[in-house]
């Protein structure tokens, strides 16, 4: 599997984004262990600095926890701490502007969920 990586973000924090995406997605459950940082070193031709940083940055958000000797491991309760801090950030961060959008192209939110039930992707008058 090849990963694309941003130019624009230091790669520890995609890296630590991945995983997130990861546990939000449920590929990581609560219990899992992650790859090793050798592993993922080798895999994705990274220093294995730069995947250690992003583990440590998993343990210190409570998101994973270090077994000596044995790796790391998804935390309880996880999953349940990062949707809903995910959804505080989406609310505060992204939300306002999606309504400015929806303001400015006339839409309303009645024609997008119309829109999202259908599994059409463009509200009926937006194209």
């Amino acid at each position: 599997m090849t990963i694309g990586w941003n130019d624009n973000t230091p790669i520890y924090r995609q890296l630590k984004e991945r995983v997130i995406g990861m546990m939000l997605d449920g590929v990581l459950k609560a219990g899992d262990a992650l790859p090793s940082v050798r592993q993922v070193a080798a895999e994705y031709q990274l220093n294995p600095i730069t995947v250690s940083k992003a583990y440590q940055e998993l343990v210190d958000d409570n998101l994973v926890e270090k077994r000596r000797g044995i790796g790391m491991y998804v935390t309880e309760g996880a999953s349940e701490k990062l949707l809903a801090s995910e959804r505080e950030r989406f609310m505060r961060e992204e939300w306002p502007a999606m309504v400015e959008r929806m303001r400015r192209l006339g839409l309303n939110i009645e024609e997008l969920l119309r829109a999202a039930q259908a599994g059409d992707s463009t509200p009926r008058g937006a194209a």
